[in-house]
């Protein structure tokens, strides 16, 4: 029997709408070129030397490689998937929390690749959504990602030079909510109980997030900062049940970029005797490439073998966890209960911020009235 907020949901016009933010990956390996041209382009991102030129020429050099990987992880990313099926469970939970709301309905905002975050926002409009919330999938801010994401929606209304028909609020940042930390503090646990039992205490937690070049980091962006607040909680839930270290993964280029690499800590245990490790993927909420390829074959499998590790396991994504879907609509209606447009954080720039968008992003979600 279908209940009367699935009713709603499917003839009702939806009252709030809660766009899905993240980076993307390709479905196919077709898609592959064109999701590594609009990286490779985007300024909010990455700053290149004449970039319209060198973006595409990188896009198009990195394209077999990068099929490759995803040929070996199925032939696509899952992200779109988990991020669907979270976002159902998500506003089935909101109809019923909040009906004064409802209907809810969740829309898939990429950056990279589509349902890119511009074709989201116009199918909000579309749909005669009243309210829209801006909702990072990221936890940690950085302005690599999340700030990425929300100037996009600020261009897009900037380009057009028209206000938006929706009241616009964003959830920006959320590392150390209840239930995520929750979530994180049940995978690792459940991971932890697959080594042998003698080998259990002797587990070192590495804690992987995807690392930034330190010229980002010294202008201020938050993100390590961010990261490893979420570790602490998650160790905390945990009673310090191991020794962890948080570690960062994904550096490509000849720049300096934030350590220790998740790949150099993993021979450097190993050296040292330490050949049981778990690798708990911490700025990720869903499988796809860095996880299911960089943690699972780079280094679960083919570096592990090299180094000789007894046991080396990475902890499950939250993925499917209906614990997640919970987090995320608590989230969702803490937000709207607050009534505020964005966090306090999201106001401050960085202090040696470079990117003058960044700052009228950031106005124009702070000054959005919500009634």
């Amino acid at each position: 029997m279908v209940c009367c907020f699935a009713i709603c949901r499917i003839f009702l016009k939806p009252k709030t709408g809660i766009l899905m933010l993240n980076m993307g990956g390709p479905e196919k390996l077709e898609d592959v070129h064109d999701f590594l041209l609009r990286l490779f382009m985007d300024t909010d991102l990455m700053k290149l030397p004449v970039q319209n030129k060198l973006g595409p020429f990188i896009a198009k050099r990195r394209t077999p490689k990068i099929q490759e990987q995803y040929s070996k992880i199925g032939g696509g990313s899952p992200i779109k998937h988990w991020t669907s099926m979270q976002g159902e469970g998500m506003v089935k939970l909101l109809d019923e929390m909040s009906p004064e709301t409802a209907p809810h309905k969740f829309y898939i905002g990429f950056r990279y690749v589509h349902p890119l975050t511009e074709e989201a926002i116009e199918e909000m409009e579309k749909d005669g959504v009243e309210r829209a919330v801006a909702f990072t999938q990221y936890p940690q801010y950085s302005c690599s990602t999340t700030g990425s994401s929300l100037n996009a929606i600020y261009r897009y209304y900037s380009n057009r030079g028209d206000r938006p028909k929706m009241r616009w609020s964003v959830i920006d940042r959320w590392p150390t909510h209840p239930l995520l930390v929750e979530c994180f503090a049940e995978h690792v646990s459940n991971e932890l109980m697959k080594f042998p039992e003698e080998k259990r205490d002797d587990v070192v937690i590495l804690f992987s997030a995807h690392s930034l070049p330190l010229a980002v980091v010294n202008r201020g962006d938050p993100y390590p900062q961010e990261v490893g607040a979420t570790v602490q909680r998650v160790m905390e839930r945990l009673g310090h049940c191991n020794p962890y270290r948080l570690v960062w993964q994904s550096r490509v280029g000849p720049m300096p970029w934030l350590g220790p690499q998740t790949d150099e800590v993993i021979k450097g245990l190993c050296e040292r005797g330490k050949k049981n490790i778990l690798l708990v993927p911490i700025a990720f909420t869903s499988d796809h490439i860095e996880t299911l390829h960089e943690l699972d074959i780079e280094y679960g499998q083919v570096l592990g073998e090299e180094c000789g590790v007894e046991n080396i396991r990475r902890a499950e994504s939250l993925n499917g966890n209906p614990l997640f879907m919970k987090a995320l609509a608590d989230l969702v209606q803490s937000h709207m209960k607050s009534n505020e447009p964005c966090s306090r954080q999201l106001t401050l720039r960085c202090p040696l911020c470079t990117n003058p968008t960044c700052g009228e992003t950031k106005a124009f979600f702070a000054n959005q009235k919500l009634s």
